[in-house]
């Protein structure tokens, strides 16, 4: 890394910015983290909300999970995209002066979402529960993100548009259209408003966004970060730019046709089920070609595995997004879906991605990113990393296998009946009988929260020894 002064003929990049987002990443990874732990106590043991309102588990539920996507993996995309865009274009960020708005602006949303979901001001929405005034303040921030972001590519230094920001981009763009169209909505005071849609086109619509959510936010952003940490961290070419293209172009069509795979059994027409389900079936071949281009990367430095706890990070992380792209599709398909649908299998499901694929790749990705942007060439502690690496992939087997177990058994109950046609089981038995799994899952959640405080550390170690030093853009190639 070239130290450098305002001096320099090409300019410094703009990492002030990268700086805030990633030392927030950590922070609001705890908070989620944290409220999830407590979640997850309460089903074990209800009482737990000592019968106050605002912690109940339906005020707290989707507070992890809007901290947990938004508040954490949100401040993530925004420290990577800014990084990534700025080194892979060879120019500073474009506006700055908006790009500190999106800073501030996207912390507002996250501490009004933490003050308005206790307290139950809430749409109802699946991961898009914020009242109209909270939503119109993250389009604007999400606005003003796309000019920070195309600008910049806008004012490249270098022909080529890197892999990368082709994800980057596809993610803010999506995300922009998905969260304005399931926002519509008729606000009837400063805080409350109904939906814009009624009845099953409401739910049509709602799982458009809430699946592409996960498609794009919980995805092709995170993809970007994969094509430019794992090449970084391996210092290795990314295994196939043909692949990449290919992946980039498989994934983001066919997955925004995937969300009616959230409503089988319910009155969506027969069709709109079924392209739900066809279309998940299509996308297990680009999320599979995503992964292997980027585990593959690898090959001729598979041994740096043994030594480097960043890069188990990244590759550990696309085991777990190749998993779950092979587990969804296996989901959306109807017979398997009336064994799974309700059950706690899904919530396997979504945690293998959400703590396997994006909890890690951003852990691995903050891990090369923080000590560089405090004038380091490494974290603190090596060992550390180590340490959260084990603990938290233990604790992420835990809980994804507890809650597989549990919601295979909840189907398999509720669907059990004896010869005269009667339920072999009650509800209150499937409860029951699902509580030692609740337990385990508590502990998972435990040791993944537990591997975050350990890394809290050592980003506070890093900092406190480093010193943000400005970083010169080097000439372009051509130049």
């Amino acid at each position: 890394m070239t130290a450098t002064t305002a001096a320099s003929p090409g300019g410094v990049y703009n990492d002030k910015v990268v700086r805030q987002f990633a030392i927030m990443t950590v922070v609001w990874g705890i908070v989620g983290f944290l409220v999830g732990v407590i979640i997850a106590a309460q089903l074990a043991w209800p009482e737990l909300n000592f019968g106050i309102e605002y912690l109940t588990y339906s005020r707290l539920r989707p507070l992890h999970t809007n901290a947990v996507i938004f508040a954490f993996g949100g401040s993530a995309l925004f420290a990577t995209a800014y990084y990534v865009v700025q080194r892979t274009c060879q120019t500073s960020l474009f506006a700055p002066a908006l790009a500190s708005f999106t800073f501030w602006g996207w912390q507002a949303v996250i501490v009004l979402a933490a003050i308005t979901l206790p307290l139950g001001i809430t749409s109802g929405k699946e991961y898009a529960e914020l009242e109209w005034p909270i939503d119109l303040l993250i389009a604007v921030v999400w606005v003003a993100f796309a000019i920070v972001f195309f600008g910049t590519i806008g004012t490249r230094k270098v022909r080529h548009i890197y892999v990368a920001n082709w994800f980057y981009g596809a993610f803010i763009i999506a995300v922009a259209m998905l969260h304005i169209v399931n926002s519509a909505a008729i606000p009837v005071s400063f805080w409350k408003s109904y939906s814009a849609y009624a009845g099953v086109q409401d739910a049509m619509v709602q799982w458009w966004y809430g699946h592409n959510a996960v498609g794009f936010f919980l995805t092709a952003g995170f993809l970007g970060m994969m094509y430019y940490f794992i090449p970084k961290q391996a210092e290795r070419p990314v295994y196939s730019y043909r692949l990449s293209i290919v992946h980039f172009w498989a994934l983001i069509f066919t997955y925004m046709w995937a969300g009616p795979h959230h409503l089988h059994y319910t009155a969506l027409p027969d069709w709109a089920q079924s392209l739900g389900m066809v279309f998940s079936l299509i996308l297990l071949a680009p999320s599979w070609g995503g992964m292997i281009n980027g585990i593959m990367t690898l090959s001729g430095a598979w041994h740096k595995l043994r030594d480097d706890p960043i890069l188990r990070f990244l590759i550990v992380s696309l085991s777990f997004y190749g998993m779950s792209t092979f587990e969804g599709p296996m989901m959306s398909i109807k017979t398997v879906n009336a064994l799974s649908h309700y059950t706690d299998w899904t919530i396997g499901h979504v945690h293998s991605g959400a703590l396997g694929w994006v909890g890690l790749v951003t852990m691995g990705s903050m891990y090369y990113l923080i000590p560089r942007l405090f004038g380091q060439t490494k974290m603190y502690s090596v060992k550390a990393i180590e340490l959260h690496f084990w603990i938290s992939t233990i604790g992420i087997v835990l809980y994804i296998a507890a809650m597989w177990i549990a919601g295979v058994m909840q189907g398999l109950m509720w669907r059990a009946v004896n010869p005269d046609g009667s339920l072999t089981y009650t509800f209150v038995e499937s409860v029951k009988a699902t509580y030692p799994f609740y337990v385990i899952r508590l502990l998972g959640g435990l040791l993944y929260l537990g591997g975050m405080f350990v890394m809290a550390w050592n980003v506070w170690k890093t900092v406190a020894q480093g010193k943000a030093t400005p970083v010169a853009i080097p000439a372009p190639a051509h130049a």
